[in-house]
């Protein structure tokens, strides 16, 4: 049995051969995978590739070999594989998920025949985790489009073959076999593996053994503080009751709301669209029925309120309900980390195949866990936890009516009310974008996401609704008029920014969108620096953050606990920014330097 080969160490520079041509280029050993016998080395122009080690030679005496016009299987398309090259239309063509090499045949001619196969598959890079997963999200950057070209027309002697992302001859001693007696055996895909995790997120098992401690405290710690005459961040208030923590009714009341929202998931209404490619070329089908459950959600609490139901039932249980969902995410992610134990390789999620107990249990080691169909990633995505947020928030319309004897909800009220709906409603309404969320493409579903949408996104997130019950606050005309016209600004960024770039994500070649300007990568995608994308680098994040403070205006100035949603989700974005800048310079090389010389800024034009 053949050993390892370890004739390259890292950090050597060697000679690789360009995926399905004849020509060596200066490359960079980064690392060996021993199992697959495969070097990761990077080109100069950034591009990080898989080759064998037939495929590297060594810089010293290097002579490139010289091969006859027949015998040359990607002479033809050798100038358009070259990395060197960053025009649009070679770029699209030169590095994508899955390479394909084409096999040349000699026109009927009893010439030797040479079958090359080829499958580039990327290298793993560390992902982005957040706990605020509501919000427009990208792959790395919002503005990496792929470009998608249809291939050339192939010749009928051509055969398109893939097998692993590496380089090598069927026959290693190329044995002289005419064209016509050759058969060709076509090799199936390996099946996908995911890589394990070596770079730990959020400070590692560490980082998130405290944050799972944590982020729980502080939702319930701001609710308690929040309901206090004095709403001061500062204050010692006292610990809660245990009885004002948890009631077991309402534990079956959180359970009720859940399967209510599993119901309408599985209602055949709405279109069927599949999701992104998985790492295996599989495309998992999704229903796109969320608006529909929330007007039925609507219909069903307009029904209970007509038999004399009160909702102001939600105000009275805030704690109960959030501790309630609290242990509903926790035993989630106890089955999701016990089922995970039993998935196949193709199924894990690359960032939560560490090894480690409490990481993979916080962020999550199945990518996409089904039961017989039913997503549970993609339920909690936008359902329950959004759903929820839209009714926590009118029931504290009812409670400050009920508690400050109002006809109707203050302006205040009012307000935050109309902004958060706006929002969710938007989210629902272009469904189909949430497919191409991190969370959904790369992220496991673990405790992270489960919390993140059960009980971090309702109950913090509602925050300035709860905060107006207790903490009335009055708005002038002129306060009312300049705090719509802020969101409406915010909103008009944030949907114009991510309209246009889904537009050019699905279909860069339409003529709409003929007269923006990009930048072309060796990857295959396309950097967009027109329009709103071409004054900051994450248009999508302003806008963002301009809503944020739109929703915590109409609460006043006496404390900043209404503004903790603003305060924590610019601390979210710059941080996501930053990962999002270093990963993205390490895959776009030098054409991430030009994009970032030409848009400057960041997120906050001519400030960040």
């Amino acid at each position: 049995m053949r050993m390892p080969s370890t004739k390259f160490q890292s950090g050597d520079t060697v000679m690789g051969r360009w995926p399905g041509s004849s020509l060596f280029y200066e490359v960079k050993v980064l690392s060996y995978d021993a199992k697959n016998q495969l070097y990761t080395v990077i080109y100069k122009d950034g591009t990080e590739l898989e080759l064998r080690e037939a495929d590297m030679k060594n810089p010293t005496g290097f002579k490139p070999s010289r091969r006859s016009r027949s015998r040359s299987p990607s002479r033809r398309r050798s100038r358009s594989r070259s990395p060197a090259r960053t025009t649009r239309r070679s770029s699209s063509r030169t590095v994508s998920s899955t390479f394909i090499a084409e096999t040349h045949n000699a026109r009927k001619e009893p010439k030797l025949k040479e079958v090359l196969e080829v499958r580039l598959v990327p290298v793993a890079k560390p992902i982005e985790n957040n706990i605020n997963n509501k919000h427009e999200k990208t792959e790395e950057n919002d503005t990496a489009n792929k470009v998608n070209e249809k291939p050339a027309e192939m010749e009928p002697e051509k055969k398109v073959v893939e097998s692993r992302y590496n380089l090598r001859h069927r026959k290693d001693d190329g044995d002289a076999k005419p064209a016509e007696q050759t058969e060709e055996v076509e090799q199936k895909p390996a099946v996908a593996t995911a890589p394990i995790t070596t770079e730990l997120e959020f400070g590692g098992r560490l980082g998130v053994f405290c944050m799972t401690l944590l982020l729980p405290a502080t939702v319930l710690g701001l609710m308690v503080v929040c309901s206090q005459e004095d709403a001061s961040l500062m204050s010692s208030p006292p610990l809660p009751a245990l009885d004002s923590l948890w009631d077991l009714q309402v534990f079956g009341m959180v359970v009720l709301w859940l399967l209510f929202q599993a119901l309408l998931y599985v209602l055949p209404v709405g279109k069927v669209v599949e999701g992104m490619p998985l790492k295996n070329g599989e495309r998992l089908k999704y229903r796109m029925n969320t608006l529909y459950a929330f007007v039925l959600t609507v219909a069903a609490l307009g029904a209970a309120v007509h038999h004399k139901i009160d909702l102001g039932y939600i105000h009275s249980h805030f704690l109960q309900l959030a501790v309630s969902s609290l242990l509903c995410s926790v035993l989630l992610s106890v089955y999701l980390y016990v089922r995970s134990r039993w998935a196949t390789q193709d199924l894990l999620a690359p960032g939560g195949n560490s090894g480690s107990v409490i990481y993979d249990f916080f962020m999550g080691s199945e990518l996409n866990p089904r039961i017989k169909g039913f997503d549970l990633k993609y339920f909690c995505e936008l359902r329950p936890g959004l759903i929820g947020w839209l009714v926590i928030n009118a029931a504290m319309a009812l409670a400050e009516m009920q508690l400050h004897h109002l006809d109707y909800p203050s302006p205040a009220m009012i307000l935050v009310n109309c902004f958060h709906l706006l929002y969710v409603l938007d989210a629902f309404w272009h469904e189909e974008g949430v497919l191409s969320y991190m969370d959904i493409t790369h992220d496991g579903f673990g405790f992270m996401l489960a919390f993140g949408d059960l009980m971090w996104v309702p109950f913090t997130f509602s925050l300035q609704a709860y905060y107006l019950v207790h903490h009335p606050n009055h708005l002038s005309l002129p306060w009312i008029v300049g705090i719509v016209t802020l969101n409406v600004i915010g909103f008009s960024i944030f949907r114009k920014a991510n309209s246009q770039k889904n537009c050019f994500r699905r279909n860069p070649s339409d003529p709409t969108l003929s007269h923006l300007k990009t930048i072309p990568t060796a990857t295959g995608k396309s950097l967009l620096v027109s329009g709103l994308w071409g004054l900051v680098r994450h248009p999508n994040y302003l806008g963002d953050l301009i809503m944020a403070l739109a929703w915590s205006l109409p609460c006043g100035f006496t404390h900043i606990l209404p503004y903790f949603y603003v305060i924590y989700l610019s601390i979210l974005l710059v941080h996501r920014e930053a990962r999002d800048e270093a990963q993205c310079r390490r895959k776009y090389g030098s054409a991430w330097d030009d994009y970032c010389r030409e848009v400057r800024y960041r997120i906050i034009p001519r400030v960040y």
